[in-house]
């Protein structure tokens, strides 16, 4: 069963885009300000998730709804667990379209304000479901985060839903990629201590990181 979820309003900061962009207030506050206006105008957020079910668990693979998936982390990661939320999300191709029309300088300020509006919106789904189904955290996996989970994996994960460009206007490329380019997708799922794909990832310079890398974790998990 999906669900698609639309008509909610992903509100970015100005300021947090600032700090992340390492931008002189002085400088830059006006345009970004203006680019940010632009940009809660005119994306349009959609979250489309279902409710699976773990079939079976190997070392290196889970079932879901009669669907393959390979990765040892996933499968350590569900173990012990009985229902997932496999999810696509979107912030649309509005933003993406009308970037093209600026110079450099703010296309990459629309750049990072798509990201954290497409960050902010997978935080508005995890916050959605926690409330629906009553679930105290989640932690979610993303097809492409590590190589133990490849990007590959994103025709499995979109064959849980069907007809996805239907549903939400989001298809994969030759290379598995999303379109529009600010879309994403994962699995969430209960767990009682928070897991980021980012703890077994020791690449050292990353914007996107959400937690610091952890030698130990990975040796729980054998890679």
């Amino acid at each position: 069963m999906e669900t698609i979820i639309k008509n909610f309003h992903v509100q970015i900061d100005g300021e947090d885009i600032l700090k992340r962009l390492h931008l002189d207030k002085k400088k830059g506050v006006e345009y970004v300000h203006e680019l940010v206006e632009l940009a809660n105008s005119i994306t349009t957020p959609e979250a489309l998730y279902g409710v699976a079910y773990i079939n079976s668990v190997q070392p290196s693979k889970v079932f879901i709804n009669k669907i393959t998936f390979s990765s040892h982390v996933l499968s350590e990661n569900l173990r012990n667990v009985g229902r997932v939320f496999p999810y696509i999300v979107t912030i649309g191709k509005e933003l993406e379209a009308i970037s093209t029309t600026f110079k450099l300088l703010k296309q990459y300020c629309l750049e990072e304000i798509g990201n954290i509006t497409l960050r902010e919106t997978v935080k508005y789904l995890s916050d959605y479901l926690k409330s629906e189904y009553k679930t105290k955290q989640l932690s979610c996996m993303s097809p492409g985060r590590l190589p133990d989970w490849p990007i590959t994996e994103q025709k499995q994960l979109f064959s849980l839903f069907g007809d996805v460009e239907r549903l939400v206007g989001v298809r994969l490329n030759e290379n598995m990629l999303m379109i529009p380019r600010k879309s994403g997708s994962g699995i969430f799922f209960p767990t009682e201590v928070q897991f980021e794909s980012c703890q077994l990832c020791a690449r050292e310079i990353c914007e996107a990181r959400k937690a610091p890398y952890d030698s130990s974790l990975v040796k729980i998990f054998s890679l």
